[in-house]
């Protein structure tokens, strides 16, 4: 009689055959044979403290490799609690295959303990969500999972494995699919000469580069085009870092809640050259209030449409042939005026003065200040969402891609603990900081103990106000009060001690700077709490309500 395999197995052989590396998840009675079969492959399972942090992980690998990131959970409440990384993982366009259990086939179609259509519940969040109906479906679904999760404009994917399908038998002759890659096109040569007859009557083009510029790795590319023909750059926070804030074209990123220094670069724009821009990192009214900007969208994708976003030419192919082509085509050069000059020497003089800010608490200014002193040009920063994500995205200079990550499709709190995990075992060169306030901590910090175990380092710096800063700062803006924003905290030193990591407390301005030195040199898992004065919200946003251009 012919041996036959188990269908856990044949899932993680196909996992394997995908180049999978790590499975982020907590295991239930549903599918410990799954966890088990794990054991015995090449796979590293990296077991959490909560499936949250685990869909998290799951989307920074995926981010920063490009290879759909893999969480895993039990059925149920497990499965529910993959869905905020899962959701944040789609609106953020990162390749995540989240796999978890079902209750078996021979009771889901009635009223059952644990029963609930997961299908249904992740499809809206999903680019696909499917249930197995059998062991020999399995090659196909998971080969289709990577595919649909990797593939522009990526996205996560949810697979249910019911438990008896996860434990039965599979007929030995069932392999894993080959894996194919849709590679890149060139863009249409008509699309680009429409394009260039746009730049051709242009007056002030400007270029806003996003995070699908970063996925196709055309940072090179970018500065190129830029170089060519004479053209400012401003990015996206989530493109951060494609086109390198210290280059003399560079605008710094937009996505601030008020009329920032960047965004008088677009009022005197009339030309929007948007290369891998996607309309969830920020919102196109921002930029073009009046819709008279003609806008020319380059993406592997067609733009979503909005109002405010009316698309003169789409060039749709891959993100470098298409700057290629498109700066090829164009016969002139721009000359740079003295706006994208003033709004340089403006950060810049921001982030000087933080530097040279000896309050205590630290003005945030003066955090970011210091963060940027202590990180190098490749170290990865992952600011979570809050009053920590407004300081960092707008005033840390970014000069690689990938090097400064935040949450920009759904801005979901917490993600930043679990992601510096996740990125430390995509870049274990690279130094790893989790900047993220203290309420976005505690959401999440359990995956403290998970770093620990897993002897993964990085430093998390929690910035202390007791408070929800940037709920208290917009209520303080809109409403000229605030409530119910407010709450105690640990003893971060001892919490993190109690994990087994390390712990420092900023007592002065100038401990800041040098603990980040030696908690970053040291190699450990650390926490750094530094209270944080964010009086310096409002004086910022007034400080931008006052100022008029055109510069």
């Amino acid at each position: 009689m012919t041996r036959q395999a188990t269908a856990a197995r044949l899932i993680v052989q196909a996992l394997e055959a995908e180049g999978v590396e790590y499975v982020f998840g907590i295991p239930g009675e549903e599918n410990i044979h799954f966890v088990d079969a794990l054991r015995d492959s090449s796979i590293r399972y990296i077991l959490v403290r909560h499936e949250q942090g685990a869909a998290f992980m799951a989307e920074i690998y995926g981010r920063l490799t490009g290879k759909a990131g893999v969480a895993s959970a039990t059925l149920g409440p497990g499965a529910i609690n993959l869905q905020l990384g899962v959701a944040d993982a789609t609106t953020n366009s990162t390749p995540v295959v989240a796999i978890t259990a079902q209750v078996g086939l021979d009771r889901i179609y009635k009223e059952s303990h644990q029963v609930v259509d997961l299908v249904s519940l992740f499809r809206p969040i999903t680019k696909w969500a499917e249930l197995a109906p059998a062991a020999e479906a399995l090659p196909e679904m998971i080969r289709k999972a990577f595919k649909t999760a990797q593939t522009e404009r990526p996205g996560a994917v949810y697979l249910a494995i019911p438990e008896d399908v996860e434990s039965a038998r599979a007929p030995s002759d069932l392999r894993p699919l080959p894996v194919n890659v849709v590679r890149p096109h060139d863009p249409s040569p008509s699309q680009i000469a429409r394009a260039a007859d746009v730049l051709a009557t242009a007056r002030r083009p400007i270029v806003l580069a996003g995070h699908g510029a970063t996925r196709a790795g055309a940072s090179q590319a970018l500065v190129r085009f830029s170089e060519r023909l004479g053209l400012p750059v401003a990015t996206t926070f989530n493109g951060k870092g494609v086109f390198p804030d210290d280059h003399r074209h560079a605008l710094g990123a937009v996505g601030f809640m008020r009329h920032d220094y960047v965004n008088f670069g677009f009022d005197e724009a009339d030309v929007l050259i948007s290369v891998g821009y996607e309309l969830q990192e920020f919102d196109p009214i921002k930029i073009n209030p009046l819709r008279d900007k003609k806008i020319i969208h380059i993406h592997g994708f067609p733009a979503e449409v909005d109002d405010h976003y009316p698309v003169a030419v789409g060039v749709q192919g891959d993100i470098s042939r298409s700057l290629h082509a498109l700066g090829d085509a164009v016969h002139r050069r721009f000359e740079m005026n003295g706006t994208g000059e003033k709004i340089r020497r403006m950060l810049r003089e921001e982030l000087e003065q933080g530097r040279s800010e000896d309050g205590f608490p630290l003005s945030p200014r003066r955090v970011v200040a210091d963060v940027r002193e202590a990180m190098g040009r490749e170290d990865i920063v992952l600011a979570d969402t809050g009053a920590v994500k407004m300081w960092m995205a707008r005033m840390y200079p970014t000069y690689e891609p990938n090097t400064m990550l935040v949450s920009n499709g759904l801005s979901s709190m917490g993600f930043s603990v679990p992601g510096a995990l996740a990125a430390k075992l995509a870049y274990p060169r690279r130094r790893v900081l989790a900047a993220t306030g203290d309420g976005a901590f505690l959401m999440n910090s359990q995956e403290l103990e998970t770093a620990v175990r897993e002897r993964v380092p990085f430093v998390v710096l929690v910035w202390v106000d007791d408070a929800y800063g940037l709920i208290e700062w917009k209520m303080d803006l809109e409403l000229g009060r605030n409530s119910n924003i407010t709450f105690g905290n640990p003893d971060f030193v001892m919490y993190a001690e109690s994990f087994g990591a390390r712990g420092y407390r900023i007592t002065s301005a100038d401990e800041l700077l040098p603990t980040l030195r030696k908690a970053l040199a040291d190699d450990v898992v650390s926490v750094i709490a530094v209270p944080v004065d964010y009086s310096a919200n409002l004086e910022l946003t007034d400080k931008l309500g006052d100022l008029t251009g055109p510069f």
